[in-house]
């Protein structure tokens, strides 16, 4: 077991260093500094580890010399666009030398010498390097929010926040933030319009916007069922009812004679001489007694049911046009059961003797029953703008 566990370490390893040589070979240093230092962690001084070391100075070496120079051209360019490239860089070459740092001293036995790491203070080039680019992105982010578009509100928000990261507390980039945020975003105002011959009721109304967001509002979009002062909307988004319909109260009766043999009691089993009949140990035997039993049933089912119709529109305000449509309807149906009976209650089936312990009860009116539909117009109402976002 020892040596199959040994056996295994060697294939791990082999495997790790052929992963790091490929990677310097295509030139990934980085990812092949990163494989060399996990190497490493352990057991570093170990004459099996050797071939990490070797990677692992060519590999940093060669990452450095690439990123002086992309940062050499990249100054002559003299582009304020290159200073987010120069900051990066800058702090990978700070990152890079941190993460061989617990490492060093690391000899190379054959050599007889310490692997050669270039180590250099960063710090002040990645100071300035982040003042620039701090400036840089403030002033681009200004004259994008003085703009109309709100893609360039959006682009604005986008800096301020990489911004905020990179350089916390910066001016007034959080006040910033908030107007690039309002200016970027689409406001989508959802209400409703009647264009049945009823009146909706006020609690349908309201119980249809009073919908919660969560799920719907996106980054770039905010849907309000009531409007907000200040807010400019860009979409609307109109439930335009199209038909509501209200069928009477209605009562179904139905009659049917219910039957069955049932179990009336117990009595004891006797010969054709009417003579008792005893079991082996002298007991009486007993036998069920058996009846036909009968009842005259009368169920009543009161239904009432109110059916809505309503149109999803979309529209651009900012150009008064509109963009979709979808049906949207909803059933409501009001039905209670119950019966009464002549005769003997025992001659119905058991799953059915529940129904005559109810009792009519009054009709909804047509207000609540219209109202009854919000639930499930609610719920459709979300599932549509869920699936149908407006975006820009």
């Amino acid at each position: 077991m020892r040596t199959f566990s040994i056996l295994l370490l060697l294939v791990a390893f082999g495997c790790g260093v052929k992963q790091t040589r490929t990677m310097l070979t295509q030139g990934d240093y980085d990812s092949a500094v990163n494989r060399a230092v996990k190497g490493l962690r352990n057991n570093k001084d170990k004459k099996g580890k050797q071939d990490y070391v070797y990677m692992l100075e060519e590999a940093y070496l060669k990452a450095n010399e690439r990123d002086m120079s992309e940062i050499d051209l990249l100054a002559k360019d003299a582009s304020p666009r290159n200073f987010e490239k120069i900051f990066n860089l800058y702090l990978n070459l700070h990152r890079r030398q941190e993460s061989i740092k617990p490492l060093l001293p690391l000899k190379i036995i054959a050599e007889n010498r310490n692997a050669n790491f270039t180590l250099r203070d960063y710090s002040e080039q990645i100071v300035d390097s982040k003042k620039a680019l701090s400036k840089y992105l403030y002033d681009n982010a200004q004259a994008l929010l003085l703009t109309t578009g709100k893609s360039n509100h959006r682009r604005a928000y986008d800096d301020l926040m990489y911004l905020d990261q990179i350089n916390p507390g910066y001016k007034n980039v959080a006040d910033l933030i908030e107007q690039a945020r309002f200016k970027g975003t689409d406001y989508v105002s959802v209400h409703t319009k009647n264009e049945t011959s009823m009146i909706i009721p006020a609690r349908l109304n309201n119980d249809l916007l009073n919908f919660t967001t969560q799920g719907l509002n996106d980054k770039w979009t905010v849907y309000h069922s009531a409007r907000q002062p200040g807010v400019n909307y860009d979409f609307g988004i109109i439930i335009n009812f199209k038909n509501i319909a209200v069928s009477p109260e209605h009562i179904k009766e139905r009659q049917f004679v219910a039957e069955r043999e049932i179990i009336d009691g117990r009595r004891q089993l006797t010969d054709r001489r009417g003579r008792v009949v005893r079991d082996s140990l002298g007991n009486i035997i007993m036998v069920d007694v058996k009846k036909m039993v009968s009842a005259d049933v009368r169920e009543f089912t009161q239904s009432k049911a109110a059916q809505v119709a309503a149109e999803i529109e979309y529209f651009d305000y900012r150009n008064n046009a509109k963009l979709q449509s979808f049906p949207l309807a909803s059933e409501f149906q009001f039905l209670n059961t119950y019966a009464r009976y002549r005769g003997d209650r025992r001659a119905v089936e058991d799953n059915y003797q529940n129904m005559f312990d109810r009792r009519a009860v009054p009709f909804p009116s047509n207000e609540q029953i219209v109202f009854d539909t919000g639930e499930d117009l609610k719920s459709k109402l979300k599932k549509i703008i869920s699936r149908n976002h407006i975006s820009n």
